[in-house]
């Protein structure tokens, strides 16, 4: 029989696959000697069988009353006992740490025949009943499906007639009461008595903690932060210690670095007289950690020595709970803390210079998507222009999540989702937010709070997928129902209002604040020296790890640039070259469009001729200006790719036109002429027609002119002391005998720019894999392609058969929803289908070329994911936009210490 079941006292950190990284981590800290209460883990494998058939595996009860058994032992006491009562925790705990999105409830094995027990055993009858109404109010929600609003309001009732706003002020009788109208909603809600028996709480806990893996909040944010469906979640049952016996106990969340800032440093929130989730849920406000240390100077110092102990073990930022009952310290969690990007940084380097850490483990640490984030623009400074009112700040809050958002303020997940879906971007507002507003958190800019601090649920989740939060802003009145809030100062901000939020400050202003470039894209402008320290050490941080990066890296990075402005850019970005010149994109000036229009409506080869000669200078003088840009790199240009109509007037607009002109008896031959051309070429579904090398084919004369200005363009940056480099990319190729006809007319052209201008070019001519049957047939078109570039974009939808362009507007939200799609294939690759064809087409071109260069200039280039599947597969190079060159510099270098990583193992 499998084994089921852990005892703390088994485990350890690396076990999380079995035991969650909750339980994993327990049984580290009880390993250290670390104070942790006695417990046991129920494993995911439990979990599996449980979600898969629907009941618990065979033997799993046995197991788990064999290790009650123990823990009773351990603690002498029985779960429930009438006298003394043994109550535990039961508390979710999956691989990657999901803050929130399971469910927990405390005090199980309380009931109407222990809660005298307790009272008696603690001494303080309002603890008993106190706790007693927490595990009815959790209980009811979590396991049997109460709604927890009829709680609350029963709560909020029960302190409206107390004539209080604070839950601490209702007595033991004020509790007693409010235990038996709980008990009352649960009974007319669900139809069944709040259950007595304290096994069969647990057993239904442990049934509900399990369900709450498939919850729709837990599939939203798996699908939000990419973590896998079938990992499961464990179980940790740990016997209870309370918070809530008076002001000598407490409850709290420490972290041993700044988690916004990865500043070293006392960081953490702390509630008197309360229990775990008071602090996570944001209900009441914390004080600061520091404060502790006059409240229970013990009870601090010994958790600053265990602080100290955790980082050095796991060698990194730890995510700490903790209680203290009656002056003794206990440890209930620690991970590996959620933090910024900034943070990220910050703190990967700190250790490498501590010495805990070297830099490839700090490169492992951090990634692009942080990296994307600190090259987002920030608030600029509260200085207006002399004579004009600046922002108006209204509130001051908690800076837990940095950046600047500006939007309109929502007051539910709903409304911020619906908003956001109509382009709108919002901030949505609350008192505190709860697992019920992730996906209001997940489409908002920003999140606001009224309540909670750093360690709160809105400013966890929110640094965890790198939204922009303020906390605690005490200074606004909240009001959901009315959608609004108020200032301090009785100013009413309405849903739909204008407002902006600083995270980086903790700042709320009305209106919209202007934005300035963040110091890490001045950094890779150059305009920011990397020495700066106005930031702490961040853009230091991020060029020591830059740095190691394009040590370390295979991949090279090149970028999708098609005007010198762009290639000038993307160089100080640090790209290698070009690795996707679209050439349509210089045709969209007014005058040049009217050339290719020219060159559409040719009747005579003579007229087509013409039409082609007024082109080439000015292509020329494109690629002169490109060449100069990236002069000593390659620049990879493809031929003009999109279908012809796209440079011709709207069909509608047109026919319109000339049907009035007609009316009005002022005929005009050229639109007739033009209308006459647009209907020809007119295709049902332009994107698989008329296009690529197929232009080429089709229009004598068109990709020559393109070569020759190629070619002369190199020539002349040669003569004048430049190192051009171009490379020639035929697109939309599918079979090889389109490529050796066109390649054949290239060769010739460039065999006479060689002999007119005496200069010796060294031109490489290749194709783009952007089709299926290319990918297929690889082998045969490599005997002709010196390089391949594949096309990730068209090849997505051709493998896919949808369009990006339409897919979104139609049925790709249900997919994501249902689950289908985890991420949208057009923005990280779909390694089992393209990825497939991408890693056959390399395999098979190389056997045919050895010496085959393979790169791609998709917009996957740029992203984090698919970087390491291309690094991956071989290929040479990834080419992306500009901004996205550093996000790709970075992963290629990640991408290869984790090869080697593997490659030790």
């Amino acid at each position: 029989m499998p084994k089921f079941v852990y005892s703390f006292t088994e485990g350890n950190k690396d076990l999380k696959d079995l035991l969650g990284g909750k339980g994993a981590n327990l049984a580290e800290m009880t390993n250290l000697g670390l104070p942790v209460p006695p417990g046991f883990t129920i494993t995911t494998e439990a979990c599996k069988v449980y979600l898969g058939s629907g009941s618990e595996p065979a033997g799993l009860r046995d197991e788990v009353s064999a290790h009650l058994e123990a823990l009773e032992q351990t603690m002498g006491k029985q779960l429930g006992q009438a006298d003394d009562p043994l109550l535990v925790s039961v508390r979710s705990g999956a691989k990657f740490s999901m803050p929130g999105m399971m469910d927990t409830v405390l005090n199980i094995g309380l009931s109407d025949a222990s809660v005298a027990g307790l009272a008696a055993q603690s001494g303080n009858e309002r603890f008993a009943w106190d706790s007693y109404r927490r595990l009815v109010q959790m209980f009811g929600k979590t396991v049997l499906g109460v709604d927890g609003d009829l709680f609350e309001e029963a709560l909020d009732e029960a302190k409206r007639a107390k004539g209080t706003v604070n839950d601490l002020d209702l007595d033991a009788a004020d509790l007693r009461e409010l235990v038996d109208h709980f008990k009352s909603i649960v009974r007319g809600e669900t139809g069944r008595e709040f259950p007595q028996d304290p096994r069969e709480q647990m057993d239904l806990a442990v049934h509900a903690v399990f369900d709450s893996w498939n919850s729709d909040r837990a599939r939203l944010y798996r699908r939000q932060e990419r973590i896998p469906n079938d990992l499961a979640t464990a179980v940790n049952i740990c016997s209870m210690v309370f918070g809530n016996l008076g002001s000598d106990s407490g409850t709290g969340v420490a972290f041993t670095r700044d988690p916004s800032t990865g500043t070293q440093g006392v960081y953490g929130d702390y509630l008197q007289n309360a229990q775990g989730e008071d602090v996570v849920a944001g209900i009441r406000n914390t004080v600061p950690l520091a404060e502790l240390e006059t409240l229970d100077k013990a009870s601090y110092d010994q958790l600053m020595q265990i602080m100290e102990t955790l980082e050095n073990h796991y060698r990194d930022l730890c995510d700490i709970e903790f209680t203290i009952e009656r002056g003794k310290l206990w440890m209930l969690q620690t991970r590996v803390g959620k933090r910024t990007a900034a943070a990220a940084f910050r703190i990967a380097v700190q250790l490498v210079d501590q010495g805990l850490i070297d830099l490839d483990e700090a490169l492992h640490r951090v990634n692009g998507a942080q990296l994307a984030q600190l090259m987002f623009p920030r608030f600029a400074e509260e200085r207006p222009a002399q004579g004009t009112k600046g922002p108006e700040r209204v509130a001051w809050g908690i800076a837990a999540s940095p950046g600047a958002a500006v939007g309109k303020a929502v007051f539910d997940s709903y409304t911020a989702v619906k908003w956001s879906r109509s382009g709108e971007k919002v901030i949505l507002v609350r008192r505190e937010t709860n697992p019920d507003d992730l996906d209001g958190m997940i489409a908002a800019e920003g999140i606001l709070t009224s309540r909670g601090g750093k360690t709160s649920h809105a400013a966890v989740v929110a640094r965890g997928m790198g939204k922009t939060c303020v906390c605690g802003a005490e200074e606004l009145e909240v009001d959901t129902k009315k959608r609004r809030f108020a200032t301090a100062d009785g100013q009413v901000v309405e849903e739909g209002d204008l407002i902006s939020i600083d995270g980086s400050t903790g700042r709320v202003y009305l209106g919209e604040v202007p934005v300035v470039p963040s110091p890490v894209v001045e950094y890779f402008e150059g305009t920011l020296h990397a020495g700066a320290d106005e930031e702490g050490g961040l853009v230091q941080a991020v060029h020591r790890l830059m740095a190691h990066a394009d040590v370390r890296r295979k991949l090279r990075v090149r970028a999708n640039a098609d005007n010198a402005d762009d290639a000038s850019r993307a160089r100080r970005y640090g790209a290698q070259g070009i690795g996707l010149c679209r050439t349509e994109h210089m045709f969209l000036g007014e005058e040049r469009r009217k050339e290719v229009e020219q060159l559409i409506l040719a009747d005579t080869e003579a007229e087509r001729e013409s039409a082609l000669r007024t082109l080439l200078p000015m292509q020329k003088g494109d690629f002169v200006e490109l060449f100069q840009a990236m002069d000593g790199l390659p620049v990879t240009v493809r031929l003009l790719d999109p279908p012809l109509h796209e440079f011709l007037p709207d069909i509608t607009e047109l026919s319109v036109r000339v049907a009035l002109a007609e009316a009005r008896k002022d005929h005009n031959e050229n639109d007739l002429r033009l209308l006459q051309a647009v209907h020809r070429l007119h295709e049902q579904n332009p994107m698989l027609g008329l296009r690529g090398v197929r232009l080429g084919l089709v229009i004598p004369g068109l990709f020559s002119m393109q070569v020759r200005a190629i070619a002369e363009a190199a020539a002349e940056r040669k003569r004048s002391g430049g190192d051009p480099r171009p490379e020639i990319m035929i697109p939309l190729v599918g079979t090889v005998q389109e490529l050796e006809i066109v390649r054949e007319d290239a060769e010739k052209v460039l065999a006479e720019v060689r002999a007119a201008t005496g200069v010796e070019l060294d031109i490489a001519l290749g194709t783009m894999i952007e089709l299926p049957r290319a990918a297929v047939t690889a082998a045969q078109i490599a005997e002709a392609a010196e390089f391949f570039s594949f096309g990730t974009n068209d090849l997505t939808q051709t493998v896919w058969g949808f369009s990006r362009d339409d897919v979104e507007a139609s049925f790709f939200t249900a997919y994501l929803e249902k689950g289908i799609f985890g991420v949208s294939p057009f923005e990280t690759i779909d390694r089992d289908g393209v990825g497939s064809l991408v890693r056959q087409a390399a395999e098979a071109g190389r056997a045919t070329r050895p010496g085959l260069k393979l790169g791609v200039c998709g917009e996957h280039g740029g992203d984090p994911d698919s970087v390491h599947f291309f690094h991956e597969v071989g290929l040479d190079y990834v080419s992306c936009s500009p901004f996205r060159i550093p996000v790709a510099r970075l992963e290629a270098g990640r991408a290869a210490i984790e090869t080697a990583g593997s490659d030790s193992r």
